[in-house]
């Protein structure tokens, strides 16, 4: 049994997010945030920052409605997939917390819940600071957050899996509420030669708060901060669901 860790596992599993989660996430997550770009007036030729990209299904749509798209990521291996689905964007490979790119985006999102990696509100800061940075003057930051409603059926479950005449995956997930930790479990099992390999791929993820997450964009600097929910509409304050919180430098 192999156990990836930090720095390999987002490689390890490329290949399953970009045929089964890649496509879906982009699916769900498109609606909501092209409602957003236009309500933010984002429209044809502007410059966004795809941050936490993956294999790169958003940016593709991106580009297909005219936008200007540059995708990052930390994972090599799930930017080769990008560079398939989307040739026309613009790659790089780069850590959310340390990157540095020069102010010319209008716009920077991360849309499918990549940042409840971060598992502290210093490293969420850093992200906050670097995103902050790249944006021109009035740009838009647009990201979305799984609150802590978003994770409570995460109850230890198999919610995920296949199984092919050469490799088999399953995905399991649990939360606990006192530490606000939640953990997504990918177990794949590969035939190598005669024999069959087990990987272990174990991912963390923090719930935040609204308020939370509010106080740390303002810290950095961020204004007219609103909360949305994953239909795009205004949410209250106490919604407390997967949850799109929009902002200008």
């Amino acid at each position: 049994m192999v156990t990836a860790n930090l720095n390999t596992k987002y490689d390890l599993w490329a290949h399953i997010y970009n045929q089964y989660w890649g496509a879906k996430y982009c699916e769900h997550n498109l609606p909501p945030f092209e409602k957003l770009l236009q309500k933010f007036h984002m429209y044809q030729g502007a410059n966004i920052l795809d941050l936490c990209c993956g294999t790169g299904h958003m940016a593709q749509h991106l580009i297909e409605q005219g936008y200007q798209v540059t995708g990052l990521d930390i994972s090599e291996a799930m930017l080769r997939y990008a560079r398939e689905n989307a040739p026309n964007a613009q790659f790089i490979c780069d850590d959310a917390r340390f990157f540095n790119l020069p102010p010319t985006f209008d716009a920077v999102i991360s849309p499918s819940g990549s940042l409840n990696h971060m598992l502290t509100i210093e490293e969420l800061q850093q992200v906050f600071a670097k995103v902050y940075n790249s944006l021109l003057n009035n740009g838009v930051f647009l990201f979305a957050l799984n609150l802590e409603d978003g994770y409570t059926s995460w109850n230890g479950a198999i919610t995920d899996g296949d199984v092919k005449n050469d490799y088999a995956w399953a995905c399991c997930d649990n939360y606990n509420p006192e530490e606000k930790i939640g953990q997504f479990k990918i177990t794949i099992f590969q035939q190598v030669e005669e024999s069959w390999q087990r990987l272990d791929i174990t991912n963390l993820v923090k719930a935040y708060s609204q308020a939370e997450i509010i106080s740390t964009l303002a810290s950095v600097g961020f204004t007219d901060i609103s909360v949305y929910d994953m239909q795009g509409n205004p949410a209250s304050a106490e919604y407390n669901d997967f949850a799109i919180f929009a902002s200008r430098k």
